[in-house]
């Protein structure tokens, strides 16, 4: 039986003893009570706050409200009391009936006047927040002005929230005119303007919180206020201690008795456990804990498990990635110290083509090193991303450029292809030196007379890059290795200049896009790198973007000389 059920069936007997204890106390010590006990009821509590706010909807303003805290009083006969957020008593039925005001009830609820913002699924959603604002300010001004020229009013909902105030009789108020609110001082009109742009187009509850924020500025809209119901002076008659005393001690045996069983079965295993991440702590990596069963201990102690079998892996790689990285240097520094000591011995002459050499070896060492410092500073999360709204095919228009001076030296020809824009939220630097690895590597495995295409393109909610050669191709047996760090294929796609970590870096600034990477190829039939990334929620806004479009259908392509 899982460990979770025998939990749960324990504390429910637990709670069923204690539960059934409490009823029969309860009602033994309350029955003779329950026909005494006046208290307001949730009925009474509805009807007397949609009263109060109802009024407040009404009038615009809390005037006038003890003569509606005297109707609700007669027809409830409950004692009310309103509060202010300040503690002011705005209005008490003790007070009206020149009595000392007694301690307030039990029964304490909030009436909140103001209306809730509805937001429409169309249009400018924070232009009509800003509307709803004004419309407010004015209906709730207008309202109360009326209300104290003793117009009766009536008020109807409006489709974004707001109530509009109309005359009872249907008719025009007179000799009125100051009732008409002024518009809104500038200094209101700019708070407005920055509460509601702080918000999305799209965050309905940011718009709501702005639109209360707002209209709660000022003294415009009428205040929420505490209502308190009955008198907390009432005679009540108390509990005997005493069964209520042997009740706690006969729930406190079994709740302890129901403790001890449940320590004794969980302590057990976790102290192996806690035993066990000692000594992987210590450096004991083949540390292992039985995890025989099928409760969540079990699965824990499995967890536990897989998680001191990646520790002994991590290390395992990172023991081979210290031997890869030392084979790597060893071959390029061995060459330059043989070179240099035969320079040093008079063995060879120095010339230009020998010091081109020697140049080149320490400009793969040091580029073996920078990636090695690339890889692990995004890797660890360290690489600092700056993203916009990036169109994808200009990305590849300018890879093309910068690729252009070394594909005509190798007699390859570049061609990007790409339709409309493609807009995604990435790093635009980061990006291009994705794609120039790319680039780059097919290349050294391309041919002269060979084409690499570049393109871009959207496969249904995905921005979808291409670097597609014509080269020798990658066995299938390699495919899965191919972006692993330092490893080398045939020596067709061997360094040639590189230093091994390209791939292994464009996976991971990719992964850190919220994309994936894949290389897809046939032997000797040329190789495809496929990036896809999340695109972006708009198009970026600048005047390059802008002109795009009229671009979108030609494909952009460069041929090589001759």
């Amino acid at each position: 039986m899982s460990f979770r059920i025998r939990v749960f069936v324990l504390m429910a007997l637990v709670a069923l003893g204690a539960t059934g204890a409490t009823v029969a106390l309860t009602w033994w010590q309350a029955r003779d009570q329950v026909s005494e006990a006046a208290s307001a009821s949730r009925e009474t509590t509805e009807l007397i706050q949609r009263e109060l706010r109802e009024q407040a909807l009404r009038n615009g303003t809390w005037e006038g409200v003890d003569q509606t805290l005297r109707r609700l009083r007669g027809m409830t006969g409950q004692r009310l009391r309103l509060v202010d957020p300040y503690g002011e008593v705005i209005a008490d039925t003790d007070h009206m009936d020149r009595r000392e005001a007694r301690p307030p009830g039990s029964v304490a609820v909030f009436v909140d006047p103001l209306p809730e913002l509805i937001v429409a699924d169309h249009g400018d959603r924070r232009q009509a927040t800003i509307a709803a604002i004004d419309v407010y300010r004015a209906e709730t001004l207008r309202a109360a002005c009326l209300y104290r020229h003793g117009y009766e009013l009536v008020v109807t909902p409006g489709l974004d929230g707001v109530h509009r105030h109309s005359l009872a009789d249907g008719g025009v108020p007179t000799g009125t005119g100051r009732c008409r609110p002024a518009p809104p001082a500038l200094w209101q009109r700019a708070d407005d303007l920055a509460q509601v742009r702080q918000c999305g187009p799209v965050q309905a509850d940011c718009l709501q919180a702005a639109f209360r924020r707002q209209i709660t500025t000022g003294d415009v809209a009428p205040a929420p206020l505490l209502l308190t119901i009955g008198a907390g002076n009432e005679p009540v008659r108390t509990l005997d201690a005493g069964p209520v005393l042997l009740i706690t001690l006969v729930v406190a045996a079994l709740a302890t008795g129901g403790s001890l069983l449940i320590s004794r079965r969980v302590l057990r295993p976790i102290g192996t456990l806690t035993a066990a991440a000692r000594r992987l702590g210590s450096g004991d990596r083949d540390g292992r804990v039985p995890d025989d069963g099928r409760d969540e201990l079990a699965e824990l102690a499995r967890a536990f498990n897989q998680m001191a079998e990646s520790v002994r892996a991590a290390q395992d790689d990172q023991r081979r990635l210290i031997a890869d990285v030392a084979h790597e240097l060893r071959n390029p520094l061995s060459n330059v110290r043989g070179y240099l000591e035969a320079l040093q011995d008079g063995v060879v002459e120095p010339s230009p083509d020998l010091f081109a050499s020697l140049h080149d070896e320490v400009i793969l060492n040091q580029r073996i090193v920078g990636d090695l410092q690339e890889l692990a500073l995004a890797e660890a999360g360290a690489l600092i991303y700056h993203r916009s709204p990036t169109d994808l095919a200009e990305l590849m228009e300018t890879a093309r450029t910068a690729h252009r001076a070394a594909a005509d030296t190798a007699g390859v020809e570049l061609i990007v292809t790409a339709g409309a824009p493609v807009i995604a939220d990435v790093d635009p630097d980061r990006i291009r030196q994705v794609v120039g690895n790319l680039v780059g590597n097919a290349l050294r495995a391309t041919p002269a007379g060979g084409s690499i295409t570049l393109t871009a393109g959207l496969d249904g909610d995905r921005a979808v890059l291409r670097v597609t050669d014509t080269g020798t191709g990658i066995a299938a047996e390699h495919l899965p290795l191919v972006f692993d760090r330092l490893w080398r294929a045939e020596p067709s796609r061997g360094r040639g200049g590189g230093s091994g970590l390209g791939l292994a870096i464009v996976r991971q600034i990719v992964r850190d896009h919220g994309g994936d990477v894949s290389a897809h190829s046939t032997e000797g039939a040329g190789a495809t790198f496929e990036i896809r990334l999340p695109p972006a929620v708009s198009p970026p806004r600048s005047p390059t973007s802008a002109a795009r479009p009229g671009r979108a259908g030609r494909a952009r392509t460069a041929c090589r000389p001759g």
